[in-house]
């Protein structure tokens, strides 16, 4: 890269970290130029360290960064250079790889992902002219390919029999721990590689867009793997309390409520009846409730259960939470929920077991859910509860029974629909979220993100 080149190559970075969700402004940017002019490019791994110091604010965007650094400032251009002669064959390949987990060599890890990619990852024809000089067809390097050959992950007893030095169950499990932990930055190189060598084939901001996975809180909840939504579990705690502040703090402010006329007039005889300081009625001290209403059918129930435990670890900040589902039946599922806190994978599946909820399949029935809801627990809504929804609002071309959403509303506080489908997507196909949004706010929440704006805004303080 030269010179004259890497000021253009920053800005383009700091334009991509924003794509996916990474404020960086002007300040930051400067910032940012400023670490490269002064340390350069001869040591990449400290040129990383400057750039992240620099431009982001908060955790979790570290990940995102990395990939998006590893596009932007690569290792290498073409095949990267291999520390030692390169494996003949898979079998040599993976008794290196062995020894290098072993001895957790960080430089030869990432040799042999290169050559893995090298060897293994090409697909689609190349012709003689190196990376991207085939004539036609789909070309590239797949990391899904190169793994599946050299499969790291069957290695795990090898490196953990060369690394244990302790025989005692807990020596064991800090081995099989750091072993775990080496072969996943192995992957992790080898699916970093595979991007570098197609990001120089079909262009940096086409890869950017495709192949780097967004920040946690900007994953969609009915997309996610199951690996983010495991992630995405393990931030339900500590987003929770931070919640949990920001309520407490908003409940303390909105104690005061009205003026009081009489106290401010008497006040105001001590500054010659100007009402300099007014007296303000305290407000009874007193907690909301909250009834949640879930559809558990299909993909809405990865979206359905994270609410249900983020929702569940702020029980605190309510005087009762009752919790129901429904797919073609409603049910209530307050004390599975409560349980579930223990086990938040398994959740979902316990909903689905052990309530009843449908009658002969798993399609949504919202017109007969909502009906059965609000005839059969008409005692869970009353004048100081705050009903959300969740769900999709696709209704399989059945009745959508907005009567049924107009008595739930005559009977609650306030009631918000969260919908986890863009808002693009409303009201096409068997979508009825815009005829549901005609009778209560129906709010998009496809995100972390969105949703802990929303849980900020709308539950009461």
């Amino acid at each position: 890269m030269s010179a004259s080149a890497l000021p253009e190559r920053l800005v383009e970075f700091v334009g991509e970290l924003r794509e996916h969700g990474i404020a960086v402004g002007p300040g930051e940017t400067v910032d940012a130029a400023a670490a490269v002019d002064a340390l350069g490019l001869a040591d990449r791994e400290q040129l990383r360290a400057a750039l992240a110091a620099t431009v982001l604010r908060r955790s979790g965007q570290r990940a995102t960064f990395d990939s998006l650094f590893d596009l932007y400032f690569p290792i290498a251009v073409g095949a990267a250079e291999s520390a030692g002669k390169p494996p003949a064959d898979a079998a040599e390949l993976r008794e290196a790889l062995v020894a290098a987990l072993a001895e957790g060599d960080e430089a030869r890890l990432r040799s042999l992902a290169s050559a893995a990619i090298e060897e293994f990852g090409r697909y689609g024809s190349f012709g003689q002219g190196g990376a991207g000089a085939g004539a036609g067809g789909m070309r590239g390097w797949s990391a899904y390919q190169a793994l599946d050959r050299v499969r790291p992950d069957a290695l795990l007893n090898r490196v953990l029999a060369a690394i244990r030095t302790d025989d005692s169950a807990f020596g064991e499990a800090i081995a099989r721990t750091e072993a775990r932990s080496r072969i996943t930055r192995y992957r992790e190189a080898v699916q970093a590689e595979a991007r570098r060598r197609t990001a120089e084939l079909r262009g940096r901001e086409r890869i950017a867009h495709y192949a780097v996975p967004p920040q946690t809180d900007l994953v969609s909840f009915t997309n996610a793997t199951r690996a983010q939504l495991a992630e995405l579990r393990r931030t339900i705690q500590p987003l929770s309390r931070k919640l949990a502040t920001r309520l407490a703090t908003r409940r303390r402010r909105a104690r005061r409520g009205q003026i009081d006329l009489r106290r401010t007039l008497r006040r105001s005889l001590a500054t010659g009846g100007v009402p300099m300081r007014p007296a303000m009625r305290d407000r009874r001290p007193g907690r909301p409730e909250l009834v949640l209403l879930c559809d558990m059918s299909g993909s809405v129930a990865g979206f359905a259960q994270f609410t249900l435990l983020l929702v569940q670890a702020l029980s605190d900040q309510f005087s009762k939470i009752r919790t129901f589902a429904f797919v073609e039946l409603t049910d209530e599922i307050t004390g599975l929920v409560t349980a579930g806190s223990a086990d938040p994978e398994g959740l979902a599946r316990r909903i689905l077991t052990q309530a009843k909820l449908t009658r002969w399949g798993m399609s949504s029935d919202y017109g007969g859910s909502l009906a059965s809801f609000a005839d059969g627990w008409p005692d869970a809504v009353g004048p100081r509860t705050s009903v959300l929804i969740l769900g999709d609002g696709r209704t399989n071309g059945g009745d959508p029974n907005l009567d049924a959403v107009r008595r739930i509303a005559d009977r609650a506080k306030h009631v918000h629909w969260l919908n986890p489908e863009a808002r693009s997507a409303w009201g096409t196909g068997d979508s009825a979220a815009l005829q549901y949004g005609r009778v209560v706010p129906m709010h998009e929440c496809c995100n972390l993100r969105q949703l802990t704006q929303l849980v900020t805004e709308l539950l009461p303080g």
